[in-house]
């Protein structure tokens, strides 16, 4: 992942989580009595990149206010219970559709809470190269792949087709959906996060391979590869309550993935310790639109994930100066 040069070893107390460490120190604060404390305020680094431009655009524009910035490299399920006891501050990047129990648990102990949408608009489901259009007739829609699972199966899978799908600690619905829709197909998950998925898609796409496989969006790949998204049956809530509603009467669940929201969440007890700084995190917002021009720059063409995230708080001060200043009057 980009952020493994900034990444330090797990400091005495987090390693039980897995915690990578990198801190930072703080300039001059720019208002009276912040910082409220020279503790560093922990935030979370997950497992994909667009993540961690949020994050570490988040953490430039606190140091600017005076903070002190730890990030935390931790897996997205186990940040839960450690934001929950307070060994993370916050993390800035949560996907609705890929919360999963150890969330609510932790929400429920009142030791997490929500704290405003984040603004970058997600897509997610499963794609497939254009090309596959000529040799499984009928995509987009989702009833062409009942004919096409022996295209899209593999040693261990046949006569069952393949769908690749998000590591198994990412809480996604697939292995459900091709139940539900009684598909002759065989959830694979990716191991080791983002980056397998990654290479199944260009790997296909460079040996015209057929492949179906779980992603989202925004995402820089996305860019450089022409996929077409698999048109499953429209998500509603009932579809995961009401057997009847969808084509399969006997099954709940089939039908696609609910659009995501993002969204922020932070440890209760920021808002006592740092009150400015959990004000400004409640307000910031990031937009797509801002974020896939740094994910290019940084998984295309290999610059360095602190330098980009740095020069777009040097050149967009007019977007985050508002919410700087909208934190610091409420404090």
């Amino acid at each position: 992942m980009a952020t493994h040069h900034i990444l330090k070893k797990a400091a005495m107390g987090l390693a039980g989580l897995g915690f990578a460490v990198a801190t930072s120190a703080a300039p001059a604060a720019v208002a009276a009595g912040v910082p409220e404390s020279q503790d560093p305020i922990k935030l979370a680094i997950n497992e994909w990149t667009g993540q961690h431009v949020t994050t570490h655009i988040a953490g430039e524009i606190l140091k600017r206010m005076g903070y002190r910035v730890a990030y935390i490299a931790v897996d997205y399920v186990a940040q839960f219970r450690a934001l929950a006891n307070g060994q993370l501050t916050a993390s800035l990047e949560i996907w609705s559709t890929n919360v999963g129990e150890e969330y609510e648990s932790a929400r429920a102990t009142g030791g997490v809470e929500r704290i405003g949408d984040l603004g970058v608009d997600t897509k997610e489901g499963w794609v497939y190269p254009k090309y596959m259009e000529a040799t499984c007739p009928g995509l987009p829609d989702w009833t062409a792949l009942l004919k096409c699972a022996e295209l899209l199966s593999t040693p261990e899978t046949f006569p069952d087709g393949r769908i690749i799908v998000f590591p198994a600690d990412w809480d996604g619905r697939s292995a459900a959906i091709i139940a539900a829709l009684r598909l002759p197909y065989v959830a694979v998950p990716a191991g080791g996060g983002p980056a397998p998925l990654v290479t199944a898609l260009k790997r296909a796409m460079a040996r015209e391979d057929p492949l179906v496989m779980m992603f989202w969006s925004p995402h820089w790949v996305l860019a450089e590869v022409d996929v077409g998204w698999v048109q499953l049956p429209r998500y509603e809530p009932a579809c995961l309550e009401d057997a009847s509603w969808g084509p399969n009467p006997d099954a709940t669940g089939d039908c696609g993935v609910d659009t995501a929201i993002t969204f922020k969440v932070a440890w209760s007890g920021m808002k006592d310790k740092w009150p400015a700084a959990y004000g400004f995190l409640e307000g910031f917002r990031l937009d797509d639109e801002d974020q896939i021009p740094m994910l290019a720059a940084i998984d295309m063409r290999g610059e360095d994930l602190v330098a980009v995230t740095k020069k777009w708080v040097d050149d967009n001060e007019a977007k985050w100066r508002p919410m700087v200043e909208a934190a610091l009057a409420g404090n």
